[in-house]
């Protein structure tokens, strides 16, 4: 019998059957038990990792998602809402938003995390996701008559008594970018449904830049852009388990992240902490009806991304948590530098904080300027969504040289933590790397690591690189910024006031 064939005939799991392998999650701890013994197969440095939880390099990824589960225990009133599905308190992350004090809550959770864990806590996207598909399915339903909407109220209402956290497949490697996606030589490079049945239907491709793909209990697969009639295969929306047969995970590199795996937490700046991200392929993987949430609609495709941009790119505010973890850094470099009262260091600061609240300003905004959709969902301004995104694009990267400003080149030529503790070379370093004399070196050793850390290290990650790229490149959204400006409407404004007769 050939592989085909095999899949073809064997028994497939019910959505029942999906959920009964899951236990309701209350904290952190819970959580990470969660993860364990799922037996995913999963690909770093060429080997099989047995379990990822364990791994030195993976933990510190886990440990950001733990974050996200404390804060809601520790501080309810933020990172916490009643569900509209249940009327029951769910974990933030998991929440429609049903007016704009719930995204302007959503944008303060976000900062907070940034500035707890320094790092990309992922869950971001999966939120966004779920807050795009209360609107769209609602809409897919009201033109074809499905019934997308049902099911994934359905699926939301346990996904919010599990307490799980969903991640958002949506950007496939898209092969050819001048051909669409029934025009690929290999049809994998989109993520397309290969075959229905009665219980459900299969899908093939890969998902990239996964963020928290690992980490996650569930995965929605999205369509990543605009599609026309001929890509109708590939206008599919569902969710899938970590532990689905057919997945295999691919670890993606980061810069230094084998620091993790060296002995002693100094040179890794941000030992507790770090982002994730992984390639997903998927090999005929099935997905039950109750989990579809769209098959072959494809002229949803496009408002279903310019949503979720909207969404997403206003949840970039994240980075100004991550932004006051700098400015912090910064500081305290140049406290213990003996140096914080000299006034261009002053002012550097204040250059660091003003471009930092900008992006905050931006975000909140658009969170205030939300307006709610057909469904009862509401969604951010998509004007201020973009321009927040496109400050994110640029801001971080000057916050970032302002503190290599100020931390100076050690940050770049600091000898290893096990030279600092070797009996030969430690009193050496510790006199000539002495900064004020009240101050402990590894101290100021400590905070040059967080600034390598975040700027070139591991966490650059995701405060950087991510922040060009992530929901969309810088040109993305001048695109969306072009098309919401209304350039007419600001002529007319203008010569009226120049005194041109006009035509209204």
């Amino acid at each position: 019998m050939n592989d085909m064939a095999h899949k073809t005939l064997r028994a497939q799991p019910t959505s029942d059957e999906i959920w009964a392998t899951f236990q309701p999650i209350v904290s952190g701890d819970d959580y990470v038990d969660s993860l364990r013994d799922r037996h995913l197969k999963v690909y770093l440095f060429g080997e099989l990792v047995e379990e990822p939880v364990d791994h030195p390099m993976v933990w510190p990824s886990i440990n950001a998602l733990k974050a996200t589960y404390d804060l809601a225990s520790e501080e309810p009133e933020l990172a916490t809402a009643r569900s509209h599905l249940s009327g029951d308190p769910v974990n933030r992350f998991l929440h429609i938003p049903h007016s704009s004090q719930d995204l302007v809550m959503k944008n303060r959770m976000q900062r907070k995390l940034g500035q707890i864990t320094g790092t990309c806590f992922q869950r971001c996207a999966g939120l966004d996701s779920i807050s795009v598909m209360h609107s769209i399915t609602y809409d897919i339903d009201r033109a074809h008559g499905t019934d997308y909407h049902p099911r994934f109220l359905a699926f939301l209402t346990k996904l919010q008594k599990h307490n799980q956290i969903i991640a958002a497949g949506m950007t496939d490697p898209k092969g050819d970018r001048s051909k669409s996606p029934h025009e690929q030589a290999d049809q994998d490079l989109f993520m397309r449904v290969t075959r229905r049945n009665q219980a459900g239907l299969f899908v093939s491709g890969a998902k990239a830049h996964m963020t928290g793909g690992l980490n996650s209990h569930w995965m929605m697969v999205l369509p990543t852009m605009r599609l026309s009639e001929g890509d109708k295969d590939f206008a599919v929306i569902g969710v899938v388990p970590l532990q689905a047969e057919g997945l295999t995970y691919i670890y993606g590199r980061q810069s230094c992240d084998t620091r993790a795996m060296e002995a002693g937490d100094v040179d890794k700046g941000n030992a507790q902490y770090a982002g994730q991200e992984v390639l997903v392929i998927f090999d005929d993987v099935f997905i039950p009806w109750e989990h579809v949430f769209m098959d072959g609609e494809y002229e949803f495709a496009a408002p279903m991304v310019e949503r979720f941009t909207a969404y997403h790119r206003a949840s970039y505010v994240c980075k100004t948590g991550l932004g006051d973890v700098m400015v912090g850094a910064a500081a305290t470099i140049a406290e213990y530098n003996g140096l914080e009262h000299v006034s261009h260091i002053r002012d550097k600061l204040v250059e660091m904080t003003h471009l930092n609240e900008t992006i905050y300003s931006s975000s909140i905004a658009s969170a205030h300027e939300s307006k709610p959709l057909s469904s009862g969902a509401w969604i951010n301004d998509s004007m201020l969504a973009n321009v927040c995104k496109h400050n994110v694009t640029r801001f971080p990267y000057e916050i970032s040289r302002l503190a290599q400003d100020l931390a100076g080149g050690l940050m770049v030529t600091l000898p290893s933590q096990q030279d600092f503790e070797s009996s030969e070379t430690g009193s050496i370093l510790e006199k000539y790397f002495k900064g004020r004399e009240d101050i402990p070196t590894q101290d100021r050793v400590k905070i040059l690591r967080l600034i390598e850390n975040m700027t070139l290290g591991r966490n650059a990650v995701g405060y950087l690189t991510e922040s060009m790229h992530g929901a969309g490149s810088p040109q993305a959204q001048r695109i969306q910024i072009l098309r919401g400006m209304d350039v007419e409407k600001k002529k007319w404004h203008a010569r009226k006031l120049a005194g041109i007769k006009q035509v209204d």
